[in-house]
């Protein structure tokens, strides 16, 4: 089964999960702007990507990053934070399978989970 944090506003999310269901795989959708993720649960997405700096776990071009003062040199804690306090920042989509996660920029990334 594959998690899938979810905004179904967002063309690219919606995009990389009609790529999932297509294939017919068992999803969980997690709409993380309603079911916010906790810094625990960011930090254990962010070990399942590889350990990727936090900013790129961030969509630094959405508008409150800017309001917050943050900056793509901010130190990985307070990026963390930042996301588990503003479920926004999280760059979407995020596919979650086992110890395994990607995030679909473009949507076909989703496939290397399969």
């Amino acid at each position: 089964m594959i998690e899938f944090w979810h905004n179904p506003r967002c063309s690219k999310s919606r995009q990389a999960l009609t790529l999932l269901q297509a294939r017919g795989i068992e999803i969980r959708e997690r709409r993380y702007l309603e079911e916010a993720p906790s810094l625990e649960e960011l930090a254990s997405v962010r070990a399942a990507l590889g350990q990727p700096p936090a900013v790129d776990m961030m969509r630094v071009g959405e508008k409150l990053f800017r309001e917050l003062g943050l900056s793509k040199t901010d130190d990985d804690a307070t990026l963390m934070q930042a996301m588990a306090d503003h479920p926004i920042l999280i760059e979407r989509p995020l596919a979650i399978s086992g110890r395994r996660a990607v995030i679909g920029r473009p949507p076909e990334r989703v496939l290397e989970l399969l």
